[in-house]
């Protein structure tokens, strides 16, 4: 059906516009989004009592480094997600097989996507930097709802698409 086909172009869209405007806002609003990357590497507000205070990362350009790769990362997930609901849009009429081997690009830049927020933020941010032990710059919560969100859209992009109904 034609209207599945439009509807995981507009999601691939959706999730390159999320990213599009998170790198955004990292690159324009810098110092502000940056203090949470130092707290976070820092680990100065976790728990008083944490042992694993000892993974901190403290030095300014190691916490700028890290914080140029989350943008890079960002911005290559919106790249590829609109190059993906482009190509998956010039293809929308196009036979099953050449609909789904466009699937390409949408399907790197989700993966890059769910790969940023679940292993940089989730599990590198929240479980090795203990960002979950911060009352004030705990970003679990948000990079689980983007995880998911990217995630269900993976899932039904990949969904092989079959031939389109004549009428």
């Amino acid at each position: 059906m034609i209207v599945i086909r439009l509807a995981k172009i507009v999601m691939v869209a959706a999730i390159a516009l999320f990213a599009t405007i998170v790198a955004f806002g990292n690159i324009t609003d810098y110092g502000t989004n940056l203090a949470f990357v130092q707290h976070v590497l820092s680990m100065d507000t976790i728990l008083e009592r944490s042992t694993i205070r000892y993974r901190a990362i403290t030095s300014p350009p190691l916490q700028h480094l890290a914080y140029a790769i989350i943008i890079a990362a960002e911005a290559l997930t919106a790249v590829l997600c609109w190059i993906g609901a482009y190509v998956l849009y010039a293809r929308l009429r196009a036979d099953a097989a050449s609909f789904n081997r466009a699937k390409t690009f949408a399907v790197l830049g989700l993966t890059l996507g769910f790969l940023l927020w679940q292993v940089g933020f989730m599990t590198i941010g929240g479980e090795w930097f203990g960002m979950w032990q911060s009352q004030s710059w705990d970003g679990v919560p948000s990079a689980f709802r983007f995880v998911m969100v990217i995630m269900a859209v993976l899932i039904f992009v990949a969904l092989p698409d079959g031939a389109l109904e004549n009428r």
